[in-house]
């Protein structure tokens, strides 16, 4: 089988890169990544020299150099290309929607162009917006977006499903709960409050911290887009959650916790605008029509991230440079007093 992965230098994407290499010794895969920001090569210098393996650096906006990858011979195309953290969104909606929207377009006309066995849309639960105290959101909750990134996804989302109806293309979408793990970008709140805790640095903490997310170990994603890929239905949706709702102050405690720091690093910060209060994902369907289920409790997989993080400090100090610094300091560094 012949992958072309998009955004594969990317969080979520490396992961799922080194997933599927380890998992398959017949698989070839192309990865394709403009590496903005949130790019990093070095999540894949494991697996540089695989042949199986190729790297492109391309934007997937960019329709004539997608063309020819293409051109190359694809069967099965998984888009994580994307612009997602939400507060880049509130200060630069335009690069959200060129990315999540138009890009996705670009890759879809060169997979029906190309006849491709099956396109996979990497989504999120914040196409659906916020949740109440109870329910999750299932496969037929309403879109709702409610931040310039998830209006984005959702977009990006409805002109997948728009070329299997009009088109007949073989497509799936999936849509995840919150990712932690190996090589996620500092900016995100896991690896944000590991790094800065053992540097005993102020915790910025939005709101009164009770915002409610549902945890996936980025392991069991990977698993559960293999999945789709092989017996997913095609023109469905599939939820995938980790049934691990903790509230950012519960995730945050835990961290500290884990590695013998005071709760008084802790700095309440102004809500951030469209701030959705909670999420939580209903992975029912997926479990019972292709039987996934994750591997992960959220207790041994926090404590995994967090050796992960330790044991990889060179990593992410690295990262924590230039552009990072530059958004950092305008998104947290008036609320905590260092700008």
């Amino acid at each position: 089988m012949k992958l072309l992965v998009t955004g594969g230098a990317g969080f979520i994407g490396s992961n799922f890169i080194l997933y599927m290499l380890r998992q398959y010794p017949d698989v070839e895969i192309t990865n394709v990544d403009s590496l903005t920001y949130a790019g990093n090569l070095e999540n894949l210098k494991s697996i540089e020299t695989d042949p199986r393996y190729t790297f492109s650096k391309t934007d997937i906006t960019n329709a004539q150099e997608i063309g020819t990858l293409f051109r190359q011979g694809i069967d099965v195309v998984v888009n994580f290309a994307a612009e997602s953290h939400v507060d880049r969104s509130i200060m630069e909606p335009d690069v959200f929607v060129r990315t999540n929207v138009l890009g996705t377009q670009v890759l879809l006309d060169a997979a029906k162009a190309h006849n491709v066995k099956k396109y996979v849309q990497v989504s999120t639960d914040e196409v659906y917006g916020s949740l109440g105290n109870t329910g999750l959101f299932t496969e037929l909750t309403p879109l709702a977006p409610n931040s310039p990134y998830s209006a984005s996804k959702a977009g990006g989302d409805l002109l997948v499903r728009a070329y299997h109806e009009t088109f007949g293309l073989p497509v799936n979408i999936t849509r995840c709960s919150n990712n932690y793990g190996p090589y996620q970008f500092p900016e995100k709140l896991i690896p944000l409050m590991i790094s800065r805790a053992l540097n005993d640095q102020p915790l910025p903490v939005y709101g009164d911290g009770m915002n409610i997310r549902d945890w996936l170990y980025v392991e069991d994603h990977c698993s559960a887009i293999d999945l789709v890929i092989r017996q997913g239905q095609n023109g469905e949706v599939y939820n995938i959650g980790g049934n691990n709702e903790r509230t950012n102050i519960q995730i945050v405690k835990a961290i500290l916790k884990e590695l013998g720091k005071p709760e008084s690093l802790i700095t309440y910060v102004q809500d951030r605008p469209g701030h959705d209060r909670r999420y939580g994902i209903d992975p029912a369907k997926l479990t019972q029509e292709l039987g996934w289920k994750p591997k992960h409790h959220f207790e041994t997989g926090i404590k995994e991230t967090i050796r992960w993080y330790l044991d990889h400090q060179e990593w992410w100090t690295r990262i924590q440079s230039g552009a990072y610094q530059d958004y950092y300091a305008k998104q947290y560094g008036e609320r905590l007093g260092e700008a």
